[in-house]
């Protein structure tokens, strides 16, 4: 079995040797067995709190790169040009602590009818598609993509 254990920190122009596709919440595993797109089985062997997301690579024991898929899931998508709505469609879903990608004009969440009925009540439309689905990392998360996992240790003294 393939061990993954790094998230590469910057494109490399080696080229994948697989693929590896995986809906959102197993993109947010950082343990767990899969299957590659070619048939073989992996193991993810990653940091945790790791979020894998589109076009990541993944590095093997034995140095193969794997590509990672978002795969497309049913979505609710939001599109909208009025600013002050679509900020409260992020508020009341934001209060409900739901995984929220946010775009400029479109924000789109994992499908629930319940929250859809509750948008369509605000006065928004909302399609249900086929979609990848990357959402925000959330305010506690590391700024950007970063996958160093450097753990920066300083020494200073308050007086």
């Amino acid at each position: 079995m393939l061990k993954l254990i790094e998230v590469l920190a910057a494109q490399t122009s080696d080229v994948p040797k697989h693929t590896l596709t995986l809906p959102y919440e197993r993109r947010i595993v950082s343990r767990q067995k899969v299957t590659l797109d070619q048939g073989e089985d992996a193991g993810l062997f990653l940091v945790r709190g790791v979020s894998l997301q589109h076009g990541d690579l993944l590095k093997a024991e034995n140095g193969d790169l794997v590509q990672v898929q978002a795969a497309l899931e049913t979505v609710s998508s939001l599109y909208c040009t009025d600013r002050l709505l679509f900020a409260r469609a992020c508020y009341h879903l934001g209060n409900r602590h739901v995984p929220l990608e946010i775009r400029d004009g479109r924000l789109r969440y994992l499908h629930d009818h319940v929250l859809d009925a509750m948008l369509l009540g605000l006065g928004l439309q909302v399609v249900v598609e086929q979609a990848r689905f990357e959402p925000e990392a959330g305010a506690y998360a590391p700024s950007g993509h970063d996958h160093s996992h450097r753990h920066n240790t300083h020494s200073h003294h308050h007086d």
